[in-house]
């Protein structure tokens, strides 16, 4: 049997052992957050350890940390008042409480015009594209609330370097070696915001409802151990096998197209483009070759027809239709890295072969 290698880390990352742990030993917690006994308390300090763990690694204060069961419902929170204004590259959960939308140029990058548009209600701005990798520059000066959406940075890139002022983010534990099904709302101190699920008052009357103590004891642990693994270089070493992998394709197809190119992108972010070759079948083929990578944001990629994100882009419906996603890891091999990019190889001579 082919050994598999995962390599769709921005659809979601594996997850850390340290999460594993923090969640077996908050399953024997018995208590509610919420109780005044001892059983109580216990769960609500992994709570508050958990807080803690994730506003360091966002570089924000742990009472400016609101949980929620995602980044979905994050951004549900916070865009469901509109008027609301985002990236024409952003993620669903946003694009789609969307009034208008800041074009992007064919690298991914906000239209230079846009900085001097006068703008209300909400601006929705990604720190980094999922898709592309593609980092934003800081966004417009303006009088609207700014939502960041940090989902794809977290982990990846010092996040208290991309803040700009940023009034609210978003985050989700599973991109970045938690579990699925949590994540976070952070919202600035002197921020206010009408809840979107009223009932108990629990997270300071912002987000009601019984706290996931499994699953943010998780995402905390999870925190930690990427803050570490920022702080000691890791990604480094990831850029590295990227722009390695990147090259050698090219090496193979001197037409391949890499989206974003030249635009500052997240360190394990290969997102690569060869016209006429589907990027759903080079999936399909990647998969049966042992390799894990997507046709776009996972969110997206089970649906037919090119990359919206990339057409926003102006790259045209060629290259948006066939463009797949590599997304690296820390635990990522060279030896993976060279097998996804031999198996590669053998299936595009196959495609030169028979488009000849």
């Amino acid at each position: 049997m082919t050994r598999r290698a995962y390599l769709d880390w921005n659809a979601t990352a594996p997850l850390r052992p340290e999460a594993k742990a923090a969640m077996l030993a908050a399953m024997e917690l018995t208590g509610n957050p919420s109780s005044v006994h001892a059983e109580g308390r216990a769960a609500r300090a992994a709570v508050e350890r958990a807080r803690a763990q994730v506003a360091a690694m966002a570089g924000v204060s742990p009472g400016e940390v609101i949980f929620t069961s995602g980044a979905t419902e994050a951004a549900a929170t916070v865009l469901s008042h509109g008027p609301v204004t985002a990236l024409a590259t952003e993620h669903d959960c946003v694009l789609k409480w969307a009034d208008r939308t800041v074009p992007v140029d064919r690298r991914g990058r906000a239209e230079p015009v846009t900085h001097s548009c006068a703008l209300s209600g909400t601006l929705a701005w990604a720190g980094a594209s999922g898709e592309t990798g593609v980092i934003q520059s800081a966004p417009p000066q303006t009088s609207a609330r700014v939502v960041a959406d940090m989902v794809q940075a977290a982990g990846k890139v010092p996040l208290a370097s991309l803040w700009h002022g940023w009034d609210i983010a978003l985050l989700s534990a599973h991109k970045l070696g938690g579990p699925k099904g949590v994540g976070a709302l952070i919202l600035r101190e002197g921020r206010e915001i009408a809840p979107l699920l009223r009932g108990g008052g629990q997270e300071l009357g912002r987000r009601s409802g019984t706290e996931n103590v499994v699953g943010i004891a998780g995402f905390g642990a999870a925190a930690e151990a990427a803050l570490a693994e920022l702080e000691a270089g890791v990604w480094d070493r990831i850029a590295a096998l990227r722009d390695g992998l990147e090259a050698r394709l090219r090496d193979a197809a001197p037409e391949l197209a890499i989206v974003g190119e030249g635009a500052p992108r997240l360190p394990n972010t290969a997102c690569v483009a060869l016209a006429g070759w589907r990027g759903e079948t080079q999936v399909m083929q990647m998969d049966l070759a042992g390799y894990a990578v997507s046709a776009g944001s996972a969110c997206s990629s089970g649906k037919a027809g090119p990359s919206r994100a990339l057409e926003a882009m102006g790259l045209g419906p060629e290259i948006a239709g066939s463009a797949i996603r590599v997304s690296l890891g820390p635990t990522t091999t060279e030896a993976e890295v060279a097998g996804f990019a031999a198996a590669w190889e053998d299936r595009y001579r196959r495609f030169r072969l028979k488009s000849a």
